[in-house]
C-alpha cells in the first residue's frame, strides 16, 4: 500500500505488515493504558498510599490526645477528692467530730474525765460530760465506761444533771457497764455523780465523801461603815436583797437559807442510797461533810475495791485498750474564755457576789 501524504516533495516507502498487526498495534494502546494503570494502583497499594490516609492518621492522633487527656484529668480528680478527704478527716479528728475509737475493731474501755469544778462554764459541765458519755455508750466496741473522777465538788444541779443521765444510760444500754474510778479527790458533786456508777474504784489514799451542802460568800457591812461607804440597795420586794454581801444578814434570811440546804442535803442522801443501795455502813457523820481516804471510804460502803484505770480496764473489763471521749475545749475556746473573763467577774465570784453561791463542796 501507498500512503499519500499533503507534501508532493516526501516519498512514502510502501511498508509490509503480517495480517492482523494492526489491529494489534490497535489494541496495543489499550493495553498499555490498562498495564500502567493497574501497575500504578497496584505500587500505590504496596505503598499504603491510598487516598484519604493522611486524614485517618490525624484523626488516630487526635483521638489518642483526647483520651490521654480524660484520664489525666481522671486521675487529677480522683488524686484532689483524696487529699480534700485526708484534710476533711484531721480536721474533723482536731474539733472533735470523729469519735475516738471509730476506726478500730477490738474491744476497748471508753473513758471520760470529769476534772476539776462542776460547773456549766468548765471543763466538768453537765453538757460536755453527758456528751462524752453518750458517745462512749454508743460505740459498738465499748466493752464498758469508765468515769474518772478527780474534782472537790461543784454544782449540785450539774451534778444532778450527770446523775440522771448515768442512770439513764444503764437502763438504755444494760449491757455496758459503768465504773467511777476516783483519783485524788471525788467529794461533795464529784460523789453526787460517781454514786450512779455500777461500782466505785479508789486509791488508798483518795479523799471520798463530803457529803454535804454550803452557801459561800462573804459579808462587808462593818468594812464598809469603817471606810465610811454607803450601800444603797433599792429592791422591790423585802427579800429581794437575799444573801447581798454588803447588806445584814437577818435571822429570816439565815433560817430559810438553812431550810433550802436541808432539802438539797436530804436529795444528796438519797441519791447516794439509792446508788450504794446494800453496801452503806451508815454512821451518825456518814452525811456529815466529811471526807475519808479511799481505804476507809471501801470500809464505809462508799467505795468498793482498790484499783486504776489501767487495772479496771485490764482485770475488770478485759479490754485493755483504753480510749478517751473527754469532751475537751480547743486551744482557740480556752484562749477566749481566758480572755473574756474579766477582772470584775473574778472579783465577783471571790466576793461570792454570783448568784451560783448554793454548792455540793
Amino acid at each position: 500500500m501507498t500512503e499519500q501524504t499533503n507534501h508532493p516533495d516526501r516519498r512514502v516507502e510502501p511498508q509490509l505488515s503480517a495480517p492482523g498487526a494492526a489491529d494489534d498495534e490497535a489494541a496495543s494502546p489499550a493495553r498499555a493504558t490498562g498495564a500502567g494503570a493497574g501497575g500504578g494502583a497496584t505500587g500505590s497499594t504496596r505503598r499504603g498510599t491510598t487516598p484519604g490516609w493522611e486524614r485517618d492518621v490525624l484523626e488516630k492522633l487526635v483521638l489518642a490526645t483526647v483520651t490521654e487527656q480524660r484520664q489525666a484529668r481522671r486521675w487529677s480528680i480522683f488524686f484532689r477528692a483524696l487529699t480534700l478527704s485526708v484534710v476533711l478527716l484531721l480536721v474533723a479528728a482536731a474539733m472533735g467530730w470523729v469519735g475516738p475509737g471509730e476506726g478500730g475493731s477490738l474491744r476497748h474501755t471508753a473513758m471520760v474525765d470529769l476534772d476539776g469544778v462542776i460547773d456549766s462554764d468548765g471543763e466538768a459541765s453537765a453538757e460536755r460530760v453527758n456528751e462524752a458519755l453518750r458517745a462512749a455508750f454508743r460505740d459498738s466496741r465499748t466493752a464498758g465506761v469508765v468515769l474518772r473522777i478527780n474534782s472537790p465538788g461543784g454544782s449540785p444541779v450539774q451534778a444532778g444533771i450527770i446523775s440522771d443521765e448515768i442512770r439513764r444510760l444503764r437502763v438504755a444500754y444494760p449491757q455496758t457497764p459503768i465504773f467511777a474510778v476516783i483519783e485524788d479527790i471525788c467529794a461533795s458533786g464529784g460523789y453526787y455523780v460517781a454514786a450512779a456508777t455500777d461500782r466505785i474504784f479508789v486509791d488508798k489514799a483518795s479523799l471520798v465523801g463530803s457529803i454535804g451542802v454550803l452557801i459561800n460568800g462573804f459579808g462587808f457591812t462593818g468594812t464598809m461603815q469603817k471606810l465610811g461607804v454607803e450601800r444603797r440597795l433599792i429592791a422591790a420586794g423585802e427579800n429581794k436583797g437575799f444573801l447581798d454581801p454588803f447588806s445584814p444578814l437577818s435571822d429570816a434570811e439565815r433560817e430559810h437559807a438553812s431550810r433550802m440546804l436541808k432539802v438539797v442535803h436530804q436529795q444528796f442522801i438519797d441519791t447516794v442510797r439509792a446508788g450504794r443501795q446494800g453496801r452503806l455502813k451508815e454512821t451518825p457523820d456518814l452525811y456529815t461533810g466529811l471526807v475519808w481516804t479511799g481505804a476507809t471510804a471501801i470500809e464505809m460502803g462508799l467505795a468498793d475495791e482498790l484499783g486504776s484505770i489501767d487495772q479496771v480496764a485490764r482485770e475488770v473489763l478485759k479490754a485493755e485498750d483504753v480510749v478517751d471521749f473527754t469532751r475537751r475545749r480547743s486551744l482557740a475556746e480556752r484562749l477566749a474564755r481566758s480572755a473574756g473573763m474579766g477582772a470584775g467577774e473574778a472579783l465577783a465570784r471571790l466576793m461570792g457576789a454570783t448568784g451560783r453561791v448554793l454548792e455540793l463542796r
